[in-house]
């Protein structure tokens, strides 16, 4: 078996209505995957699976959250060893936990993306891509910036934010 983290781009389902994280774990076991954990109330998760293609996964556990919370949702799933490797990644380890954000892509961000972002950032704020994945230093709060205005779907590409407290989290989840 190998293990997995799942990022949900979004759970809320209406106003006023988010996932259950527990609805969630017997959404990942139906889908025929073993030992969901989630993190925090968020849409993260990791579980354990066959080895198979990403795509795979990601497409299976997007079928099955339409078919159980009537919404679609965009997934992204990393293999335990990729995100490890994106946790020892991070460029901005002096950053404030809340504070430093990371993109995870579903296709590589590619370098002229950055400097697309640059003209949102403040002098202050830090931006990396590292193995096409985005990071950024928002050095205060992520939401008094218009940089994360600037991370749509419509501009990036198909992606989710998760704070380097998060991405921890999880790595330490893993093992």
């Amino acid at each position: 078996m190998t293990a997995y983290v799942a990022l949900l781009h979004s759970i809320v389902l209406a106003p006023g209505r988010r996932v259950v994280m527990s609805d969630l774990r017997d959404m990942v076991e139906a889908a025929g995957y073993r030992h969901p954990r989630t993190l925090v109330s968020t849409g993260n998760i990791v579980f354990e699976g066959p080895k198979t293609l990403i795509g795979d996964i990601e497409a299976k556990l997007e079928a099955h959250f339409q078919a159980r919370f009537g919404k679609a949702v965009d997934i992204m799933v990393r293999r335990a060893e990729d995100w490890r490797k994106v946790a020892a990644g991070n460029p901005f380890p002096d950053g404030e936990g809340s504070q430093v954000i990371l993109r995870v892509m579903r296709k590589p961000l590619v370098p002229a993306a950055l400097e697309a972002l640059r003209s949102y950032a403040a002098p202050s704020q830090r931006l990396a891509i590292v193995d096409g994945d985005l990071w950024i230093d928002f050095a205060g709060k992520p939401s008094e910036w218009k940089l994360l205005s600037a991370l749509t779907t419509k501009r990036m590409g198909v992606g989710t934010l998760r704070n380097w407290n998060t991405v921890r989290g999880l790595a330490e989840m893993l093992g």
